[in-house]
Formats: C-alpha cells, structure tokens, sequence
C-alpha cells in the first residue's frame, strides 16, 4: 500500500510506500520533507507508529463530528512539521484491532508515540495550540 503526499514547497505530488526506519519522507522533486499524513490500518499499525520522528495516530470515524473538526487540524499540524511529525489516521469502523489494542473508548481519540513506544493520550477534539502544545510535552 502506498500513500501520496503532496510537497508544501513545490506542491508535487509523490507516492511513498514504505520509509526506511530513522528517515522522513522528501520531495522527489525538489527534496524537501513532505508532510507525513497516512492512512494506517490493523495490519500496518506496527509499523506505522515505528519512525525517527513523534508519531500521532488519530483514531476516527467518518460519522464523528468531533472527528471532522480536528481532521484539518492534524493535515495542518502534518504540513507545520513535515520532516518532524508523522500522522496516522485510523479508522475504527474498518480497522477495528488497534483501537481495541490500545482500549480506545471514544473517538477521536490521538495517541502520541515516540520511538514506537506510547507516550500520551489526548481524547475528544481540542484547538490546533493545544495539540500542537501537548506533542510538544509529552
């Protein structure tokens, strides 16, 4: 499975498939980091939270008001910090596994990993400062 990402400096887009462990993903194009925003499932989702960098899973459900709200903010959050955030969405009406691994009762919930390892939990839609407040200590 592959996800585009569109570069924020050049506005190329480009398929990424996999990123070596450590790495961030750049612009075929121009070489600059590309916002990392992807859609993660029950069977990628181990690899998914493994990068170099602070990785936000965003739990959701297309019905969810709350979650529409807070979708644009992590593209925003995913496009402020390419090269130093990674965002995974998950949807728990297809992908149910993770949520239950991790005993995700209500959504959105975000879970915040760093070095594959969970760091903090944040539930229900909160500003842009707030989260970008809440990456940054924990």
């Amino acid at each position: 499975m592959s996800d585009v990402l569109t570069c924020a400096a050049c506005g190329a887009k480009n398929r990424v498939t996999t990123v070596p462990a450590g790495q961030v993903p750049t612009c075929a194009r121009c070489g600059a980091a590309l916002p990392w925003l992807i859609q993660g499932t029950d069977a990628t989702f181990t690899q998914d939270v493994q990068a170099g960098v602070p990785v936000l899973v965003d739990f959701w459900a297309p019905w969810c008001g709350p979650c529409r709200v807070i979708g644009p903010v992590l593209e925003d959050l995913a496009r402020e910090r390419a090269g130093k955030l990674k965002v995974v969405k998950v949807n728990v009406d297809d992908h149910p596994h993770a949520p239950g691994q991790y005993q995700v009762q209500g959504i959105p919930t975000l879970l915040l990993f760093r070095n594959g390892q969970l760091a903090g939990r944040q539930v229900g839609a909160a500003p842009k400062g707030t989260l970008s407040a809440w990456i940054d200590a924990t």
